[in-house]
């Protein structure tokens, strides 16, 4: 995924759908890539549409917006809990309220494997 985001420069919309029908993710303010530290804006948010749509947007608490490296991908962060994580797979994520987003974990439940992941860039 890193690799197809590599020359682009845009916000990224990341829908996941869980193997439960869950559906849920994140807008990022620019493309995703490698880094040691979080990068990222304000303009980022996660969002959910289970039990009903529902937007999380900065709460101005941190700048942990995304980080990423082969392990693993994370968006949101705060006391060790990641508003939303995915494996370096793609494959397992976990959901957790998290001080960036003040959001509700976007799933039922915390752990979840992905059944669908599909990444949006507006370019």
């Amino acid at each position: 995924m890193y690799r197809k985001m590599a020359k682009i420069e845009s916000p990224i919309l990341l829908v996941i759908e869980d193997t439960e029908g869950n559906v849920f993710g994140a807008l990022t303010s620019c493309a995703l890539h490698v880094s040691d530290h979080f990068y990222g804006t304000g303009e980022s948010l996660l969002f959910r549409f289970t039990p009903r749509f529902q937007c999380f947007n900065w709460t101005g608490d941190n700048l942990y917006f995304i980080k990423g490296n082969n392990e693993s991908l994370a968006i949101g962060a705060g006391d060790g809990k990641f508003g939303l994580w995915l494996d370096g797979d793609l494959y397992q994520g976990r959901t957790q309220s998290c001080s960036t987003y003040g959001n509700d974990p976007l799933a039922p439940r915390e752990d979840f494997v992905v059944k669908t992941l599909e990444c949006w860039a507006f370019i």
